[in-house]
């Protein structure tokens, strides 16, 4: 599909781009040779293909949840700056 001046001077207008005439002449030439690579694919035959949502095989990328042995409180606390009644104390951040 080849596309007119005219019709890459409004997409630009649309984008709000100022273009001179030798970047209209550019666009023009780019749009219209993306725009002829679609229309060769919209004509394959892909009726055998079968709808994919990937080519990768599908697999897990999370461990198993293993339950283990947690750290006591008191060595959870060990490094906080200020603990009270066996929580973390923090500054307060809303009034």
């Amino acid at each position: 599909m080849k596309l007119s001046r005219e019709q890459v001077h409004h997409m630009a207008e649309l984008a709000q781009l100022a273009l001179d005439e030798e970047e209209l002449t550019l666009y023009q030439e780019q749009l219209s040779a993306i725009l002829e690579h679609f229309e060769r694919l919209q004509n394959l035959d892909t009726a055998a293909i079968p709808p994919t949502a990937t080519v990768l095989p599908l697999c897990s990328v999370m461990r198993e949840d293993d339950p283990s042995v947690s750290l006591s409180l008191e060595d959870v606390l060990a490094n906080a700056p200020e603990a009270e009644e066996g929580c973390f104390r923090v500054p307060a951040v809303l009034e």
